[in-house]
């Protein structure tokens, strides 16, 4: 007999678990300009990058929760010892930089960024927001370089156009980021300068003061993607040369349909077209910079 005073558990949660994969990114992702033998380790370090970030973003988690959930990822990436099964990425990522002798600290410095992320830091000036993306991206291309072995001559360069994709992402998402997670990427004192309200992100549309603030972040993001363009001729390893000639040609071409449509209405995303001109444009500019 059934007793109907007994209310139905719920499934207990296991720990924290990435949502996405790189099937959902923007950017190509351990793709196949990377050499074989190389992409098991992208994989891993995007598989620690991706769970870390889920954690920040997890509207149903407290930010101390957060925070201890980014903190037992750090020890178990450090110590290779793992309690939870969630703690599994940082794990097969140490085992993955023991195996090429690439550092730990640009792992380590990724997870700054997502601490800031989890108490809802926001970014108050450009410095301020380039300073995040300092952890939040630029670690990533560096991540690559010495997997590749690269020199530092690269570095500045991979650190003007990860900061760019940063930028361009949470342009992308601006109102999204707002309205589920009550953050604001978009540097604070460009609404006070316009006289607007960073409430205005609830919009679904752009009024010519929003226009205007999107405009400014995509000036600012066209200069770094300026930056960048030196990229691909300061690259030795060819496969990497390419991979960050076409990044960089589909920045350029994300940014480009920033500019002509409102990311307020909707998600503004490259088509299929535009991403296939874009790799030829990227494979052809690596060929020009070898």
């Amino acid at each position: 007999m059934t007793d109907f005073n007994i209310a139905p558990t719920k499934p207990r949660k296991t720990g924290p678990v990435a949502r996405k994969d790189e099937s959902g990114e923007n950017f190509p992702v351990a793709s196949r300009l990377i050499p074989k033998h190389l992409r098991p380790h992208v994989i891993a370090f995007y598989g620690f990058v991706r769970l870390a970030d889920d954690i920040a973003d997890d509207p149903d988690l407290e930010p101390e929760t957060k925070l201890a959930y980014l903190e037992a990822l750090e020890r178990a990436l450090v110590s290779g010892q793992a309690k939870h099964a969630y703690l599994k990425p940082a794990t097969v990522l140490r085992e993955s930089l023991q195996q090429t002798g690439v550092s730990d600290r640009h792992a380590r410095q990724v997870l700054r960024a997502f601490r800031r992320d989890a108490v809802g830091a926001r970014c108050h000036s450009w410095s301020d927001l380039l300073l995040y993306c300092r952890f939040s991206a630029n670690p990533v291309g560096r991540y690559l370089l010495e997997l590749h072995g690269e020199g530092v001559a690269a570095g500045p360069a991979s650190d003007a156009l990860c900061s760019a994709l940063q930028v361009l992402n949470h342009l992308q998402d601006a109102r999204e980021d707002w309205t589920q997670l009550g953050r604001c990427y978009i540097p604070l004192v460009w609404f006070d300068d316009a006289g607007i309200s960073v409430e205005r992100l609830v919009e679904c549309e752009s009024d010519v003061r929003m226009r205007a603030i999107f405009d400014q972040a995509l000036e600012h993001t066209d200069r770094l993607l300026e930056r960048a363009a030196a990229l691909p001729g300061l690259i030795q390893h060819r496969g990497l040369r390419m991979e960050a000639a076409v990044i960089l040609s589909l920045a350029e071409s994300l940014s480009r349909r920033l500019k002509a449509r409102d990311p307020m209405k909707a998600k503004v995303t490259l088509g299929t077209h535009h991403k296939l001109a874009a790799v030829a444009r990227g494979l052809a500019r690596s060929f020009s910079a070898a």
